[in-house]
């Protein structure tokens, strides 16, 4: 990387680091520390330089809209045990010609237990049904974790981003000054009129000013990383990154077969399995249950006891459920619909991010191989010029700005390299990548 500005801001630093060198595995990470929610009481503050493998690692362990998401997989956990249940088997105690009720005082008791016996093997079905609910549930964390991830990335770029520019800013107003330093001498000798100091003066003020503004851009910008592992107080350093490093992707083609393993897609399938259980679950239902129950009849008169054997069952008349049935159906289709939409919206979605991606790499290539360069000597000559008198002070100002915003652009042509990546990945579900420890 070509240093813009190589002093330290700080007793810690801003230095320029290496950082999305290697993949790393985020789906494994996630599901680890999610097997345990007690491994979250051990949590520590990211303090020092940070890598982004840290920035991760300290938003799964903390991240409140992760640990919400495991609780629906709890929930649907609870379900599936519910529905393996049984049910229950019914006792009941029916008097007869009780206080001689139509004249008639012999009374009769009975006692019976019945039990309800489900046809169309219905709680195989209710299982099968609550299982694909739990399925769509940890692919929804799944989801939420990706979610979690890019912002991560996204922020931590932010960050890096940021450092560059407050690093180029500063290079701007040493600069400024040193122009400011050469301009006093001259009008000291009488070889520049007063306005131009008037001037250097001005742009020195600005450059200060914008220097403190860009130093409260990244204080912003460290308080909302921190703020995706619920810190209200960052206590880490600078972020350890070279936003001039970019890391090359896979074609077109080869990133668009991978849109199918994201959770997004993976949802459809789970959610098809989901609506093929509710219809089955619909046409188990369509079919009666039989009620067979047991019990004792007592006849007060005589003192004799007598073995009672009931079944019931509802009369229907027709398949009473075809409603339902039809319902299930025309949600599994439409399944089969929304993926296919949703397939086509991403591709699209993605073709835009690949075209940014490409015009960013090669307006950074540009940029830094033969505009800034460019820049330099012309700034240089110009410089090297007005010592002598050849060229006017607003020409090696406009030197100076031309330079400094060609390294602008270049440090936001490579921020946004990084940031679509991050979305790439996301759509993909292809690995995130981390600092080089």
């Amino acid at each position: 990387m070509k240093q813009i500005f190589r002093r330290p801001l700080c007793a810690g630093g801003l230095r320029a680091r290496r950082f999305f060198a290697r993949p790393i595995n985020t789906c494994c990470i996630a599901l680890a520390l999610f097997s345990s929610v007690t491994v979250a009481a051990d949590f520590a503050e990211p303090r020092g330089d940070l890598t982004l493998s840290a920035a991760i690692s300290a938003a799964l362990l903390r991240n409140p809209a992760l640990h919400s998401a495991s609780f629906n997989v709890r929930i649907a956990d609870a379900q599936i045990a519910q529905a393996q249940r049984r049910l229950a088997p019914e006792v009941g105690i029916s008097l007869e010609n009780f206080g001689g009720a139509l004249g008639n005082d012999v009374l009769e008791s009975t006692l019976s237990l019945s039990q309800v016996i489900e046809l169309g093997d219905k709680r195989n079905r209710r299982i099968d049904t609550a299982r694909g609910s739990r399925d769509s549930s940890v692919i929804e964390r799944e989801a939420k974790q990706l979610d979690v991830l890019a912002e991560v990335t996204r922020r931590f770029i932010d960050v890096a981003a940021q450092q560059e520019q407050l690093l180029l800013i500063r290079r701007s107003t040493e600069l400024t000054a040193t122009t400011l330093k050469a301009i006093t001498q001259r009008v000291a000798a009488a070889r520049s009129p007063e306005a131009e100091k008037n001037r250097a003066t001005i742009a020195l003020g600005r450059a200060q000013l914008d220097e403190e503004h860009a130093r409260h851009i990244l204080l912003s910008a460290h308080r909302r990383l921190a703020a995706l592992w619920g810190s209200t107080e960052p206590n880490f350093g600078d972020a350890q990154a070279n936003l001039f490093a970019l890391p090359a992707v896979d074609t077109f083609e080869k990133l668009t077969a991978k849109l199918k393993a994201n959770p997004d897609f993976l949802h459809f399938a789970s959610e098809a399995r989901l609506r093929d259980a509710e219809w089955q679950l619909a046409q188990a239902e369509a079919k009666s249950n039989i009620t067979v129950g047991a019990g004792l009849r007592h006849f007060e008169e005589t003192g004799a006891t007598g073995f009672v054997v009931n079944m019931s069952m509802p009369l229907n008349f027709g398949n009473r459920n075809r409603d339902a049935i039809g319902a299930a159906a025309l949600r599994r289709e439409q399944v089969a619909v929304d993926e296919q939409n949703a397939f086509m919206t991403t591709q699209a979605t993605l073709f835009e991010f690949y075209q940014t991606l490409q015009q960013a790499r090669s307006e950074v290539s540009v940029l830094r191989e033969q505009l800034i360069p460019q820049a330099e000597a012309a700034l240089t000559q110009t410089r090297y010029g007005y010592e002598r008198g050849r060229f006017s002070y607003l020409e090696l100002a406009d030197a100076q700005r031309e330079l400094i915003a060609l390294q602008r652009n270049a440090i936001e042509s490579a921020a946004t390299y990084h940031r679509t990546r991050a979305e790439i990945e996301r759509l993909t579900n292809s690995s995130l990548t981390a600092s080089q420890d």
